[in-house]
């Protein structure tokens, strides 16, 4: 096809397109890859598909969408003034569309066509635009898919059909001379419709009701519905043709006589331009970084409370899978959160890999060994890990307590709560935060009207979940990303700049002088309380969570030292000794009195009664003390009974009774078979090896630079075989094929075709039969022939490859250039 040939087809289009080009076609579009087309032929075909335009307009801006809409109304091909007129109007409609309104159309114009052009959405010269099929189809009025733009059919597609007899009393009412041919009647209507002069003179005549009519049709919807014996001003305007019927009950504005009344736009409101993200507040840029940093060690803190809350085992999974709204209430008050934001905590550890669940027979979830490594990191590293695992997660935890399509309720981990569009649309909001000035915090509602502007046909659409799901995406992107630490005072971090932009490494570094230096001591009280005045380091800390219960939290966090809490330190195989020497060696303050007499007391009781497997067995060398426990009317349901004087047995199982025992006030500790005090130690259930929940695609992955450079190759190879003349033999004659199949030769043929092409190093084409028997033509260059083999280059695959001779169905000689 030569440079000045305008093309006739989309092919023809893309066929003329550089590799460059089609790359970009295939990494704004990569469903098209899916397989890689053979050719140009089928990569127009599979970019024509509904389901592909569907996804292709999906992804355009507000502007770019609204300049498709023009042209689906369009006259096919339409030149690139029609089309921007139809944008800008046509200029008199007393000054409603501003002079710079259409400036900006003007200069946007250019760059939504080269748009639609690279998707392959248009194709074509400016002179001869046109939208490919399936767009106009999506695109176009119909009564059960009314227009985007609201106009409605043409007065040719709204008369086919109409008797010619009523299409002469329009002309005879409209004033126009009477023809008696229907094509004639209906050019004679539209040239009325379309007459800026001779169409206000009509309307001059109408009656005030009538233009009231119109008014309410004019920007969509264009149809109505009618009663038998219409009023007078319908009568008016059906009589002259300014609303047509579409059945008995339902009449349409036809769209000329519309456009007549927009002064020529297709939308009310064109939107050139993107809207403006305005400023909400504007902060010190070091304040935000200090409240970003704050939160994130909020966050870090959080998430490693609820990790230690589970860690013995957590929560059994519901059978239909997730947690339970029991399970949900516990965790946000044992975190000292809502419902909601526990939510929250509990998706980010499960998409971070540190939750999961443990496969067991009784399902339950519990921290996954990677969770030891991460606890393990420095808290920037930490951090950085928990924000790139939430960038990245389909996972919306927003969306617990909701109801899906059936009505089924929404639990956190459970199985219906991935939404492939929540990765793009945080990325898409922080990339709006970071393009204001550092220490902006920008205002929510412009924020979402920029949103709608890039995606409206993925942005204004309600769901069965209620509003517009990619809005509220954004709006728990926004409160997700305070509490994680992205955002500060509602001002993107210097840190989270660094981590969309440049990397962890970077956002970490960033973060770490931020972030407050793990304490190695804790202040001591008279009241059984110590106070940490920050965070603690890790082996502090939990030797700590041990010893004694968190009372309060802040920025210092109370603990509070009980009989209870020192038992379990006992429990775990610490000694009174130990836990003395562990105080004074972290204690800024003398250890006090009452503290010290607590651990004694507790330490000089503590494995006085030892429990056992009868069913279950008390032991104890003091016979006062069972005596007393028998005596106790709480004991009864133990159903204890003396063995010895040393020793009660029980009919309950040695947990139950490790339990009740200490309930009554005692410190039993249980014993093995051997009579060997049983050390328990917390934190000693973890899942098996676990990857993090993989997210779920919104579509096929955009492609890297070398699949695309491979994929358009191919293509370029693929249409090379499909389109290269080819030598044919005469009609009739030995090895003669019909046009458009596999090539017929004898084997004898075969074989000396391809070795005289091997020995010229010429370029033959052939028709192979593979394995699975699947026919395809190719072109090949000969190398080698041997043994009942050819090698040669494949134009086809782009490649070098040896086929069996027996699998060739035929070869042809290529026609020589310029010929065939």
């Amino acid at each position: 096809m030569g440079t000045t040939t305008p093309p006739r087809t989309l092919a023809e289009a893309l066929r003329a397109r550089g590799d460059e080009s089609l790359a970009g076609l295939l990494r704004a579009r990569p469903d098209l890859l899916n397989p890689v087309p053979n050719d140009i032929t089928q990569l127009a075909t599979r970019a024509g598909t509904r389901a592909s335009v569907v996804r292709a307009l999906e992804h355009l801006d507000r502007f770019a969408l609204q300049t498709a809409e023009a042209l689906a109304v369009a006259p096919d091909p339409a030149p690139y003034d029609t089309l921007l007129s139809l944008l800008t109007g046509d200029g008199l409609d007393d000054g409603e569309q501003r002079d710079d309104v259409g400036a900006a159309i003007t200069a946007a114009l250019p760059g939504a066509l080269a748009t639609l052009r690279e998707q392959a959405l248009v194709w074509g010269e400016d002179d001869r635009l046109r939208l490919v099929r399936t767009a106009r189809e999506l695109l176009a009025p119909s009564p059960q898919h009314p227009s985007p733009t609201g106009l409605g059919p043409t007065v040719a597609e709204a008369t086919a059909g109409m008797s010619p007899g009523r299409l002469q009393e329009i002309l005879a009412a409209t004033g126009l001379p009477a023809t008696h041919d229907p094509v004639s009647a209906v050019a004679a209507l539209s040239a009325l419709f379309t007459d800026r002069t001779r169409m206000a003179e009509l309307l001059d005549t109408a009656p005030v009701e009538a233009l009231s009519v119109l008014d309410r049709l004019v920007w969509g919807p264009p149809y109505g519905e009618v009663t038998p014996n219409p009023t007078p001003p319908v009568k008016w305007l059906r009589d002259r043709g300014l609303l047509l019927p579409v059945s008995t009950r339902t009449v349409v504005l036809p769209r000329e006589a519309a456009l007549h009344l927009r002064a020529g736009r297709a939308h009310r409101v064109p939107e050139p331009v993107p809207p403006v993200v305005a400023a909400a507040a504007e902060r010190d840029p070091q304040a935000v970084d200090r409240a970003a940093a704050g939160q994130a060690f909020t966050a870090l803190s959080t998430v490693e409370e609820l990790l230690k809350l589970w860690d013995g085992g957590g929560p059994t999974i519901l059978r239909a899978g997730g947690l339970s709204v029991r399970e949900l209430k516990r965790a946000a008050t044992a975190l000292d959160v809502s419902e909601p934001i526990a939510a929250f905590w509990i998706e980010l550890a499960y998409g971070a890999g540190l939750l999961a669940s443990d496969g067991e027979t009784d399902e339950r979830y519990a921290p996954t060994p990677a969770s030891d490594e991460w606890l393990d990191l420095s808290a920037e590293d930490r951090w950085t890990h928990l924000a790139t695992a939430w960038l990245a997660a389909t996972r919306t935890p927003g969306l617990v307590g909701g109801q899906d399509a059936k009505g089924r309720a929404l639990s956190a981990l459970g199985p219906e709560l991935d939404r492939s569009a929540a990765p793009d649309v945080r990325r898409r909001v922080l990339a709006l935060f970071a393009e204001l000035p550092p220490g902006t915090a920008p205002e929510a509602e412009t924020l979402l009207r920029r949103l709608r502007w890039e995606r409206p046909l993925r942005g204004s659409a309600p769901t069965a979940e209620g509003s517009d799901l990619r809005s509220r995406l954004a709006l728990w992107t926004l409160n997700e990303a305070e509490l994680l630490g992205i955002t500060g005072r509602g001002a993107l971090s210097a840190q989270a700049r660094a981590l969309l932009d440049e990397g962890e490494e970077t956002a970490a570094a960033l973060l770490s002088p931020l972030l407050p230096e793990p304490l190695d001591h804790v202040l001591l009280q008279a009241d059984l309380t110590a106070v940490a005045p920050g965070p603690l380091e890790r082996p502090l800390a939990d030797m700590l969570s041990v010893l004694a219960d968190v009372e309060s939290k802040g920025g210092a966090t109370v603990y509070r030292f009980t009989p209870g809490s020192v038992r379990r330190a006992l429990d775990a195989g610490q000694a009174a000794a130990d836990l003395h020497a562990f105080l004074a060696a972290h204690s800024r303050t003398p250890v006090p009195q009452p503290l010290s007499y607590l651990i004694d007391d507790v330490a000089r009781r503590h494995g006085h009664l030892r429990i056992g497997a009868a069913s279950a067995y008390v032991r104890c060398d003091d016979e006062a003390v069972l005596n007393e426990i028998l005596a106790d009317r709480r004991s009864m349901g133990l159903r204890l009974r003396r063995l010895a004087p040393t020793v009660l047995a029980s009919q309950a199982d040695p947990g139950s009774l490790l339990e009740a025992l200490r309930d009554m006030g005692y410190a039993p500790a249980a014993e093995s078979a051997e009579g060997d005090v049983l050390i328990t130690r917390a934190g000693a259930r973890r899942t098996p090896p676990r990857t993090p929940p993989v997210p779920v695609p919104e579509g096929p992955p955009v492609p890297d630079d070398t699949l695309l450079g491979a994929a358009v190759r191919a293509i370029r190879a693929g249409d090379t075989a499909a389109t290269v003349a080819r030598k044919e033999p005469q009609e009739g004659a030995p090895g003669s094929t019909p046009s458009g199949t596999l090539p017929r030769t004898t084997p004898a043929e075969t074989l000396a075709t391809v070795q005289a092409a091997a020995m010229t190093g010429s370029t033959v084409w052939i028709g192979y039969v593979n394995a699975d028997g699947a026919a395809s033509q190719r072109v090949i260059a000969p190398v080698r022939v041997e043994g009942g083999f050819v090698t040669a280059y494949d134009h086809t695959a782009d490649e070098v490859r040896t086929y069996p001779l027996h699998r060739i169905t035929g070869v042809a000689e290529l026609a020589e250039e310029g010929k065939g």
